[in-house]
């Protein structure tokens, strides 16, 4: 036995040793190798929050298992790792612990950094990114510039949720029940000039590409074109009576245009206090818009909100009948869908119908069903299926399907309205009235307007010596140092500087690009580096960045391509969403959710360890903070190491299922390594010599054939679950029945180099099949095997064909449906000679009785079935 080879696993001591080894000997960085194929791998990167969590750790295992196979397999694997580090988390965190937050960050950066070494993640810290570094963020002010200059970004007023006692805008999430989170007063709609992105110009185009992503989950493009959100229809122009306004709408129902009534306004459209302007309902309109300002206006808050509204004191005309309809501001209408007008038809639209019910507006069918006739006083509820145009005019008596391009047609004809496309997707805006982000290189004169800051003055340098304001107010707009500027295009010294910084989103949606040339400071990366690495080859990340991110990320990619930068639309080719990861919560009536450390089990139950209160065992969640159903990773390192925290998270469950905590799972999975490793120390004297054996099955006795099949057959398993599913658990299962199968082999029998060589080849393959999975532990196996080179650089193994072909089977015997035996059989041995065999087994007999079996049922290859 190798003299490096410890009799006892120790965990901890391995773990430290190969750690050290790695980061000396920069196993773990990479370059372009223009010979070479590549595979880029990444994981979504975390936010410096302080402590990665459980939820981290399989994501990243997860990861890191497919970089390190990939890397056996001769690929040049980019492996990176970086932070998200600038948003309100860290603000949030400042004020509760009276710190900065750039020091908050940077001290969560060190320590959660220092966490990923401890698992022995295979990350090219070289390539270490922070999203808060200028360095970084330089680069997205500059392409910043460059859409400024393409018309691609812009500013207008648009409506955000805004605080008044804290003097700050909330995001969506910031607003409970319509009060602010922070404050708890009520949180209302006030308009700013925002800054956007153009990205409804690409909103076909993205989900034209939705199609064309076949290595993304099912799930995530259903949910990306419906954010995209395409509807196809008319906008049709309704003319305000006695004024040359008109207001446009779109609908995907123009076959009920007949049918609108009455025209109903977001409360947030412009149009709203200029209609009701110098009419009686004036004062009534305002008071309306003012109250609703302060509702949450998301169309999820809008399903609870009865539907209610004022009269704006004016009319527009339907411009099929000539009807002179009245114009409401009302809740249910958003600014976000269609054009912010709706043109309300109560006979067939539930919500018009409530409304008109509510306010006493006429209701006026105009698709009459099969087999019935709708009288609009009469109707208790709006008929919304197909029949027959009625009240229509012309097309009176047509199929209401097939008047819609006749509609369209008299609508486009008349000036009156066009076939129109419309999109859920709105312009990304971009602006936050926060600090802790990238500023926005632009500059406000009062002589010249907007003007962009020149290039050579980048980056704008978020100043990090400065402090929050009292409730968390940027002190951006009060820190005359930044605020103050001159003015590039007239010299003015009494320009202000842009105070608002970049949505966070900006940071992640091109950090995967700046993995390629981290240090590059010339421009935003290295072009040949991209050209050579990009685009992504997996990504791996959480289900619940299915839209946002990776929307923002495929927008900024198409971008990225049109200023010229890079030559392809799509940054990632396959897209894993793995599960997440829960366990049962535990409460006691005393002290209400528990930690699991505060849980300790007696005769009778769990009990609380802080009152010995019997606990109450919950369902199984995602773990979180706020139920303390969580496992600090820290106390399985300490307790078990990298490697068996690693195992279990990838042998509990298929990366895209939710994984169930189980702390016997945990302590299997500890068994199993302890359990090869007491293998490996018995196999090593008689294999430390010897060569794996390579040769033809056939040349081979019992049990040495039958093992030299099942490692080739274990290697072609694992090999297909990692390639074709990313089913680890599988994959373990089969290493682990290998290892079944190596403990019923004496390994002091072994007398030809042959036999030995067959063991050798047994352990070799299990250690190198192991070792993306739990890597510390298989180095220490194959150094104690000789092997100089690490196993990252070694081989994956291979299998012979000749070697699957399966030569014996087991045959299952069961008594009345009950399993009582099993015995080996040659393969497609005839069904007699299995009846027989079953029929003469000690231990089957017994379950028989005198009388004989009734029926026996032989499954060839399979099994006996014995019926008493």
């Amino acid at each position: 036995m190798d003299e490096r080879h410890d009799a006892r696993y120790d965990a901890r001591a391995i773990e430290q040793k190969w750690q050290t080894a790695w980061e000396q000997t920069g196993l773990f960085k990479v370059a372009v190798q223009a010979d070479t194929p590549k595979y880029y791998l990444l994981e979504m990167f975390p936010y410096p929050s302080g402590k990665i969590h459980m939820g981290h750790v399989r994501n990243y295992t997860i990861g890191d298992v497919v970089a390190r196979y990939k890397r056996m397999q001769g690929f040049n694997v980019l492996h990176p790792m970086g932070w998200d580090a600038f948003g309100m988390p860290a603000e949030n965190a400042a004020i509760a612990n009276n710190t900065h937050p750039a020091e908050w960050t940077y001290q969560n950066i060190a320590y959660m950094r220092n966490q990923l070494k401890q698992l022995g993640f295979s990350y090219d810290w070289d390539r270490e990114i922070a999203t808060c570094a200028p360095a970084y963020y330089r680069w997205e002010q500059w392409l910043f510039l460059k859409m400024y200059e393409r018309g691609m970004a812009y500013r207008k007023e648009s409506f955000v949720n805004w605080c008044e006692p804290c003097q700050t805008v909330l995001a969506n999430e910031q607003v409970e029940a319509g009060l602010c989170w922070r404050c708890g007063k009520a949180v209302r709609q006030k308009k700013l000039n925002q800054w956007f992105f153009r990205i409804t110009d690409y909103a076909e185009d993205l989900l034209v590409h939705c199609d064309q992503l076949p290595g993304w989950p099912d799930k995530v493009i259903t949910m990306q074109k419906n954010w995209i959100g395409r509807s196809q229809g008319a906008e049709i122009r309704f003319a305000v009576e006695n004024s040359d306004r008109v207001i446009p709408v779109f609908t995907t129902r123009h076959d009920t245009v007949f049918g609108a009534t009455f025209m109903c306004l977001a409360p947030e459209h412009p149009l709203v206090p200029q209609l009701a302007a110098g009419t009686e309902q004036a004062a009534a309109v305002d008071a309306f818009v003012e109250r609703i300002s302060l509702q949450e206006r998301t169309a999820k808050a809008m399903e609870s909100y009865e539907k209610e509204g004022v009269f704006t004191g004016r009319h527009c005309i339907n411009p099929m009948t000539g009807r002179r309809m009245p114009i409401y501001t009302a809740n249910f209408a958003l600014m976000e869908y269609g054009t912010g007008a709706v043109m309300s038809v109560p006979a067939h639209d539930q919500r018009d119908f409530d409304f008109a019910r509510k306010y006493g507006l006429p209701v006026v069918p105009v698709v009459q069903p099969p087999d019935d006739e709708l009288d609009g006083d009469a109707m208790v509820a709006a008929y919304t299926g197909d029949g027959v145009m009625i009240n229509s005019g012309d097309f009176n008596g047509r199929p209401n399907r097939e008047a819609m391009d006749g509609i369209a047609d008299l609508l486009e004809s008349m000036a009156l309205g066009k076939r129109a496309i419309s999109y859920r997707l709105r312009d990304w805006g971009i602006s936050r009235q926060r600090y802790w982000g990238a500023p926005i290189p632009m500059i406000h004169c009062d002589q010249c307007g907007t003007v962009p800051v020149p290039e050579a003055d980048l980056p704008v340098v978020l100043p990090e010596d400065a402090h929050l304001l009292e409730g968390g107010r940027s002190p951006l707009p009060q820190l005359d140092a930044f605020r103050k500027a001159t003015c590039p295009s007239c010299q003015s010294p009494n320009a202000r500087r842009e105070t608002d910084t970049m949505d966070t989103f900006v940071e992640s949606s091109w950090y995967f690009e700046r993995y390629c040339s981290p240090n590059c400071d010339t421009a935003m990366f290295d072009p040949a580096a991209v050209k050579y690495w990009m685009p992504v080859d997996q990504y791996i990340g959480g289900v619940e960045h299915a839209i946002l991110h990776l929307l923002y990320s495929r927008y900024y990619t198409r971008v990225l391509k049109d200023v010229g930068l890079i030559d392809y639309k799509e940054p990632f080719t396959r897209l894993l969403t793995q599960g997440m990861v829960c366990k049962e919560t535990t409460s006691c009536p005393q002290h209400g959710y528990l930690f699991p450390e505060q849980v300790r089990e007696g005769d009778d139950g769990p009990h609380c360890t802080l009152c010995d209160q019997a606990v109450v065992v919950g369902r199984v969640e995602k773990m979180s903070k706020s139920k303390r159903n969580v496992v600090d990773p820290n106390v399985l390192l300490d307790k078990y190491g990298a490697d068996t925290t690693r195992l279990f998270c990838l042998f509990a469950a298929p990366p895209e299922r939710d994984l169930e905590w189980s702390d016997q799972g945990v302590e299997g999975s500890a068994r199993f390594l302890n359990r090869v490793w007491r293998l490996a120390q018995t196999w090593m004297a008689v294999v430390a010599d010897t060569v794996s054996y390579d040769g033809s099955p056939d040349e081979l006795t019992e049990p040495w054939r039958a093992l030299y099949q099942k490692t080739h057959q274990t290697i072609e398993k694992v090999t297909r679950d990692i390639e074709d599913r990313f089913h680890f658990n599988t994959a373990i299962s089969a290493v682990m029945e290998l290892v079944n199968q190596m403990y019923t082999v004496d390994a002091q029998a072994a007398a030809t180099i042959a036999e030995k060589g067959v063991l050798r080849h047994a352990l070799a393959s299990a250690v190198l099949l192991l070792s993306p999975i739990v890597p510390h532990f298989s180095e220490e196996l194959w150094s104690a095997l000789g092997q100089t080179q690490n196993t990252l650089q070694s081989p994956w193994p291979t299998f012979r064909p000749d070697a699957l072909v399966q030569n014996e089977v087991t045959v299952v015997v069961q008594v009345n449906g009950k399993l009582r035996s099993r015995f080996t059989a040659a393969l497609d041995t005839d069904e007699a000679t299995l009846e027989r065999r079953a029929l003469d087994d000690e231990r089957v007999l017994k379950f028989i009785g005198p009388k004989g079996p009734k029926k026996v049922i032989v499954v060839k290859n399979k099994l006996v079935n014995i019926v008493g």
